[in-house]
């Protein structure tokens, strides 16, 4: 019988550090290591629109990462969006951990399904309190919230009106602004 090999986060930012993994664009996901889908033009371009959004939205309250590693019990992922906690500079020695996370949105073309199974589990597991996925192909954005038993009972999904984050009750945040494209 054969038994695959899991991989630790410490055993992962080893091999970083070795530069084992420098030409590999690839995420640890529970032990596994696992190739990235090739980011398309189209999917950059939403990615980097709604993060430019989210900085003047959250501008003062919160850190916007776009595609660095978050480090999960035993994971090391690269969520396309990462909404952090401020001061930036706690994040000098290491990167953000479920402590440190708002929210967390992954950017969906070709990885709708694995963004909306595999991730979804994921983040919940960790404990992050909100999760959204943007469907780039049918321009909506879905939320998930309500953590229970490492899995969210909340799913809803939205191409218009506001979504008003956990993190900041107070702050409308456009679906149309991250998940439209300007005409």
């Amino acid at each position: 019988m054969r038994t695959l090999t899991k991989w630790s986060v410490a055993d992962y930012q080893h091999m970083r550090d070795l530069g084992i993994l420098d030409h590999r664009r690839c995420e640890l996901i529970n032990g596994e290591i696992w190739d990235m889908a090739p980011e398309g033009a189209f999917h950059r371009f939403i990615n980097d629109r709604g993060a430019e959004y989210l900085r003047r939205v959250l501008q003062s309250k919160a850190k916007v990462f776009e595609a660095h590693p978050i480090i999960l019990p035993d994971s090391e992922p690269q969520p396309d969006i990462a909404i952090v906690r401020l001061p930036d500079t706690r994040y000098l020695q290491r990167h953000p951990c479920p402590k440190d996370i708002y929210w967390l949105i992954e950017v969906a073309d070709t990885t709708l399904s694995y963004d909306l199974d595999t991730k979804r589990k994921l983040y919940a597991g960790a404990d992050i309190q909100e999760y959204w996925v943007i469907d780039v192909t049918k321009r909506q954005l879905t939320v998930f919230r309500d953590l229970q038993n490492d899995d969210f009972l909340t799913q809803r999904t939205a191409s218009a009106g506001s979504i008003y984050p956990i993190a900041f009750p107070d702050i409308a945040i456009e679906v149309h602004k991250l998940v439209k494209i300007p005409e």
